[in-house]
């Protein structure tokens, strides 16, 4: 039986991370280039592109680790690993990681690519006191805001509860203001406490 054959039987021919039906393919968990499906996962093509190019992943779409992270296949167990880990300033995907246990062979490997060890770790989202901001943290606006766009002005003293870091850039952060979502940046802000 080939790789791919396995892989299917394996996973009922669905994504191993989504259970996604469309355009499968073979992918091989790094480090590993061999053909032995321990090592290998089947993937949708929404998968693979994005675990491919991280600046093109959805942390929406990435909801699906929720169910497939308690996979008993460690090949699957390191990509959940590893996509929490990349997504964790959203807020949800470290509580997931918090529940997620990786034997230490598994973390191993899922840590073998450095991930969850890269710039996203030094990256640091501070307030204009310089106080570090956390996801899910509430903050106060300091100074009324033209939300570019709309016609909302974020007044000054508007409390932004649960937001959630831009994770590419740590000058900005997003939350809901008059059940707007938007971009506010960091300068303008101050956690509350």
């Amino acid at each position: 039986m080939t790789i791919e054959q396995t892989l299917h039987q394996r996973s009922n021919t669905s994504c191993e991370l989504c259970g996604g039906k469309e355009g499968l393919s073979v992918y091989q968990v790094p480090p590993y280039t061999d053909d032995n499906a321990e090592h290998a996962l089947l993937l949708c093509a929404t998968c693979r592109t994005q675990i491919e190019a991280p600046e093109k992943v959805d942390a929406n779409h990435w909801r699906c680790l929720n169910e497939s992270m308690w996979s008993t296949v460690p090949a699957v167990q390191v990509m959940a690993w590893r996509m929490l880990n990349l997504l964790r300033a959203e807020g949800w995907p470290q509580d997931l990681l918090d529940m997620l246990y990786l034997d230490e062979e598994t973390l191993a490997w899922a840590e073998a690519q450095g991930d969850g060890t890269g710039s996203e770790e030094t990256l640091q989202h501070r307030d204009c006191n310089g106080v570090e901001l956390q996801a899910g943290d509430t903050v106060t606006i300091i100074k009324d805001l033209n939300v570019k766009g709309s016609s909302l002005v974020a007044k000054r003293g508007t409390a932004v509860r649960n937001i959630s870091l831009v994770r590419d850039n740590a000058e900005q952060i997003e939350g809901r203001v008059e059940g707007q979502q938007i971009v506010i940046l960091t300068k303008f802000v101050k956690r509350l406490n």
